[in-house]
C-alpha cells in the first residue's frame, strides 16, 4: 500500500482554456493545505488578469519563457524562476516563447483545483490549444468564478 503523496496513479490531463493541467497533489491529499498542478502552456496563451481572494498562488518555471504580471510589475523569466502572488493581487502569466512551456502552480490553501476540474475538459495527451477560448467557455468561467473567490479583470 502506498502512502499519500509518495506514489500515485497517473492523473487525468485536463484542458482549461487551451492550457493542459495535471494535478500532482490535491487538497484531498494535503488536508486542504495546498495543491500542486503541472501546467503546459502554449505559445501566446495565458489567462486574463485576475485576482484570487482566497489563496496565494505561486509559479515555478520548469521549461520555456514566460511573462508574469504581478500587481503593476511585469517580468520575463525562464526555467528556475519562482513567483509568489499573495491573495488579493492582480496577476497573469503568458507563454512568450515559441514552444510549449511548463510551470508548476502551487495554490495555498488548496481548493482552487476544484475550479479547474469544474471548467476543464479531459484530454488524452498534451495537445495544443484550438484557438482562442470560445464564448461558451468564457461565459462558463465568468459564471462560476465567484463561487471560487476568483475575480477576472476583463479588458
Amino acid at each position: 500500500m502506498s502512502q499519500p503523496g509518495l506514489q500515485k496513479q497517473p492523473s487525468t490531463l485536463i484542458s482549461v482554456l487551451g492550457e493542459i493541467m495535471e494535478f500532482k497533489v490535491t487538497g484531498e491529499e494535503t488536508a486542504g493545505s495546498f495543491c500542486v498542478i503541472e501546467l503546459t502552456a502554449f505559445p501566446h496563451n495565458g489567462p486574463p488578469p485576475h485576482v484570487h481572494h482566497r489563496e496565494d498562488e505561486s509559479f515555478y518555471v520548469l521549461d520555456g519563457n514566460f511573462s508574469f504580471l504581478r500587481g503593476d510589475h511585469t517580468i520575463e523569466a525562464g526555467p528556475g524562476f519562482f513567483c509568489r502572488v499573495p491573495k488579493g493581487t492582480v496577476h497573469r502569466y503568458e507563454n512568450v516563447g515559441t514552444k510549449p512551456g511548463k510551470v508548476l502552480v502551487i495554490l495555498t490553501p488548496a481548493g482552487f483545483e476544484k475550479f479547474f476540474a469544474e471548467i476543464g475538459k479531459p484530454v488524452a495527451s498534451l495537445i495544443g490549444p484550438s484557438g482562442p477560448p470560445d464564448p461558451e467557455s468564457i461565459a462558463q468561467l465568468l459564471a462560476i468564478a465567484p463561487k471560487y473567490g476568483l475575480e477576472v479583470k476583463l479588458p
